[in-house]
């Protein structure tokens, strides 16, 4: 379990994270398999307390898919917070308060090689496979409790990449 120093709740009991999603120029999404899981779903993670949004979502763009900084383009960003309730937050040891997750969404287009996406990098890998979907093939595919929020960030971050 995280730190509570390191992503500490809000007043409401949700934790600050990040989701990011990774286009290619064919307009897909690059959509990964949580390891000893059956679950797919985008990479995200925590914002530590001393670092903003942007910054974790680089972080956590290498640490869980191998990419840095120059393999990718920011095309954008949610406006605000996409929140999602975590159905077993109660359950969870040491986080009474903790509720779900609070998102900032980041839609980066893939600049490099795919060869540069590598799920390896990390002492503790967070997915064993990846593949590449269509743009709304997630809300089909995503546990139900987080589909409300993929389906604001996906409709938000559309047009960028769907101009009309």
């Amino acid at each position: 379990m995280p730190n509570a120093d390191k992503q500490p709740l809000d007043p409401d009991g949700y934790r600050k994270n990040v989701g990011i999603i990774i286009c290619n120029d064919n307009r897909q999404v690059l959509w990964a398999r949580r390891i000893r899981h059956d679950g797919w779903q985008f990479p995200q993670g925590g914002i530590r307390r001393d670092e903003s949004a942007l910054d974790a979502a680089f972080r956590e763009l290498q640490e869980e898919v191998g990419l840095q900084q120059q393999d990718v383009d920011l095309l954008g960003v949610t406006d605000d917070w996409i929140r999602y309730e975590v159905p077993y937050a109660d359950k969870i040891k040491h986080r009474s308060r903790f509720r779900g997750q609070k998102q900032r969404w980041f839609l980066f287009r893939l600049t490099a090689q795919e060869s540069r996406v590598r799920l390896d990098v990390s002492s503790t890998p967070e997915f064993d496979q990846w593949r590449w979907i269509d743009y709304w093939r997630p809300l089909q595919q995503i546990v139900e409790f987080k589909k409300p929020a993929y389906k604001k960030a996906l409709t938000e971050l559309a047009p960028l990449i769907f101009p009309q």
